[in-house]
């Protein structure tokens, strides 16, 4: 049985938790129960653009997307445990991409844990030689100029 893979776009209206549970369902799962962190929830998502992939009705990937003074910058990409291994990252990625280049980004930016580096390589995205440490984890900087496709 092919997998039923659905797409919709979340926006902060007033109420993060009730405007984006799919989100942060997906994200309390991966960021803070899998991987521990602590301050995974922030005043940016009050701002971003926040897709989320359901896998036969059910939430199983997300990222945001959003706009600094220095441009576009894509965070926050998780995919659940169980649903890993179907593209979804990809997918995630891709739709934010296409989200970007229709807001009027020629460049996107990212700051990727190092162990998620080759993900991120694979989808085109080049390190800045900007290296950090957020919450323990060591991230890396990369981006990537976006063309239509």
């Amino acid at each position: 049985m092919p997998h039923q893979i659905t797409q919709k776009w979340l926006r902060y209206s007033g109420d993060a938790f009730e405007d984006l549970a799919d989100a942060y369902w997906v994200r309390q799962q991966v960021f803070v129960d899998e991987q521990g962190f602590k301050e995974e929830f922030d005043e940016t998502d009050k701002i971003a653009h926040h897709v989320v992939l359901c896998l036969h009705g059910r939430p199983a990937a997300t990222g945001r997307l959003f706009c600094t003074p220095d441009g576009w910058v894509i965070g926050r990409v998780a995919v659940q445990k169980d649903s890993r291994g179907l593209g979804l990252g990809l997918k995630v990625m891709q739709a934010l991409e296409e989200r970007a280049w229709q807001l009027g980004a020629g460049e996107i930016r990212l700051m990727a844990q190092e162990r998620a580096r080759g993900f991120y390589e694979r989808a085109g995205y080049r390190d800045t030689g900007v290296h950090c440490m957020e919450e323990g984890c060591p991230h890396v900087w990369m981006r990537k100029e976006l063309s239509a496709s």
